[in-house]
């Protein structure tokens, strides 16, 4: 054999070589996408409520209120019985249950959702406790401790109305006087949902998205409005001169509506704060965009894209040896 044809043989062998290695990576990255991409994209489902979920207010001891509250949705306590301060506080579109079957089924089921919400994973650990000035992804957000808001925190829902957000504070929750949850991106009050290991307090004049779920009790202060819920397993619920309002869902909302906890009107979106940008499930929950979808088909064809671009490039190496460098064959 001439020295020639063994390099080429030799050359040859190595080209074999590449190919498989190609071969292997594209495969692996092919893999990686149409397997992985499903379970870091997939969506948290909303905590189900059960008989819990007509409540604006639900306590275990007592619901005290002071001044001219507006609830809009049933009022109850279970297993005590004491409801005071209505009048002057108005119920709409409700009924106060105090110590009846009602009230006991309502919390009976928010034990169930309770636990159902603090078992979420995976969570994202904040490592900053405070909220304020964060724009959020879909998923679940976790504070070991104590969790606040001071400012505004901004929940992005990416386009897709049944986007869910978690957040599970391991002992308080507590947001600053004038502190506020703005909805973006189509991010429905229905779809928020807030794990209190112990007690929770609203600050004045906040302005508050999602169903609290608090342990202990649950304490809103002077003005502050809430479009959701506010739920105690086992102490009291006070208020004073609030609006809380039990949200609905709509099934479809546009990606440019802000949701006022206010008004309910729509304006203008926005973000504000520093923006938490999901890299995989970790970051987003579960979760992460519910246009998950959409991201996995964009996935796969790229996964495509890599397998005819590695093919092309080896039929151009075989060519390169099947062919000499002035034109003809090779001998």
């Amino acid at each position: 054999m001439s020295v020639m044809s063994l390099t080429r043989s030799l050359g040859k062998g190595c080209l074999r070589r590449r190919l498989i290695a190609i071969g292997a990576a594209v495969t692996m990255v092919v893999f990686a996408v149409t397997l992985g991409a499903p379970a870091a994209l997939a969506a948290q489902p909303p905590v189900g409520l059960g008989n819990a979920a007509p409540f604006a207010v639900l306590a275990g001891t007592t619901v005290t209120n002071t001044g001219p509250s507006v609830i809009s949705g049933d009022v109850g306590v279970s297993p005590g019985a004491a409801v005071t301060g209505f009048p002057p506080g108005q119920v709409n579109n409700g009924t106060v249950h105090q110590g009846d079957a009602v009230a006991a089924g309502a919390q009976s089921d928010l034990t169930i959702a309770f636990n159902d919400a603090a078992g979420r994973t995976p969570a994202t650990v904040e490592a900053n406790p405070d909220l304020g000035g964060t724009t959020l992804a879909p998923g679940v957000y976790k504070v070991a401790s104590a969790m606040s808001l001071t400012g505004t925190v901004t929940l992005d829902g990416q386009n897709n109305p049944s986007a869910v957000f978690i957040f599970q504070a391991g002992s308080t929750l507590i947001t600053a006087s004038n502190s506020t949850v703005k909805l973006i991106g189509g991010a429905q009050a229905c779809n928020v949902f807030w794990e209190v290991g112990s007690s929770a307090t609203l600050g004045t004049n906040s302005t508050f998205v999602g169903t609290i779920m608090a342990l202990t009790s649950a304490t809103v202060q002077t003005g502050t409005t809430v479009a959701g819920r506010v739920l105690a397993r086992n102490g009291q619920v006070s208020l004073d001169q609030n609006t809380i309002t039990v949200p609905t869902c709509t099934s479809a909302t546009s990606a440019t509506t802000t949701t006022s906890a206010t008004s309910g009107t729509s304006g203008s979106s926005g973000t504000s704060g520093t923006a938490v940008i999901p890299t995989g499930a970790p970051k987003t929950g579960a979760g992460g965009a519910s246009g998950s979808g959409d991201n996995i088909v964009l996935l796969v064809l790229g996964g495509m894209a890599l397998v005819a671009a590695g093919a092309a490039s080896g039929q151009a190496l075989r060519r390169r040896w099947s062919y000499g460098g002035t034109g003809g064959r090779g001998a």
